[in-house]
């Protein structure tokens, strides 16, 4: 966002109506992309029907309501922290050598 939309959406006192997947992101205190893994696992849906490879928007509606929500982001974290684990392990094994340093 440019520091021109910046200083008008602080003089209207209000986010705008749709999010970058990085705007969503400080929202929701996390990284860019974290953000695609909530996707892939179903728990953040962009506007409309975006391609793959194109620009995701989020209604900023959404997003406030679902960073209240104590259960949704429970949930989140979870699968945020399940993506890295497996992602970590399958790096770990791919070499032959485990977590603990030690072969398979």
């Amino acid at each position: 966002m440019s520091d021109d939309q910046n200083r008008f959406l602080a003089l209207m006192g209000q986010l705008p109506a749709r999010l970058t997947a990085e705007q969503a992101a400080w929202v929701l205190n996390c990284q860019a992309h974290d953000v695609v893994i909530l996707i892939m696992a179903r728990l953040l849906k962009p506007l409309g029907n975006p391609a793959p490879n194109s620009a995701k928007y989020f209604a900023t509606a959404d997003i406030l309501e679902l960073s209240k929500d104590r259960a949704w982001l429970a949930k989140f974290t979870n699968a945020i922290g399940q993506h890295w684990k497996t992602k970590n392990l399958r790096k770990g094994t791919s070499s032959g050598v485990g977590i603990s340093g030690n072969l398979l």
